[in-house]
């Protein structure tokens, strides 16, 4: 199971060849990670109004083939490891085709939960609320 946020490319996100700007994907993840949390641990949102910290430890993407302005690409979001206190992201961008679908690109994210105390970050456990909202889309 996935967690799935759709993007249409605009111009914007193109360069001058025409294809999608690779660090697009990288932002596509970042947006992907947050609807989830608003769909799915609205909670989290209010704790990272306050000393919540999520900092993003690593990211990367492997790309398979070019998007273009005005393709349609689903971001599939997976749970991979989880610890105490970090939370890796698996993504998944598939484009739709006229002849069904085909991955464009995969990604890979990892977070840790990080808490602000007398102007330092320091290692907290992952809330709840956000553990329960990524166990379903443990990647199986």
């Amino acid at each position: 199971m996935y967690y799935e946020w759709q993007h249409i490319i605009t111009f914007e996100e193109t360069n001058l060849v025409g294809n999608v700007y690779y660090a697009n994907h990288i932002r596509w993840q970042g947006s992907c990670r947050e609807m989830f949390l608003r769909d799915h641990a609205p909670g989290m949102l209010a704790q990272l109004n306050q000393d919540l910290v999520m900092v993003t430890t690593r990211v990367s993407c492997e790309y398979f083939n070019e998007l273009f302005a005005f393709d349609e690409v689903s971001v599939r979001m997976r749970t991979g490891a989880v610890t105490e206190s970090r939370v890796t992201m698996l993504f998944d961008y598939v484009c739709k085709r006229d002849n069904g679908e085909e991955l464009m690109a995969r990604g890979e994210q990892q977070i840790a939960c990080m808490l602000k105390k007398n102007g330092k970050t320091v290692p907290t456990p992952i809330p709840k609320s956000l553990r329960e909202a990524l166990t379903p889309y443990v990647n199986g």
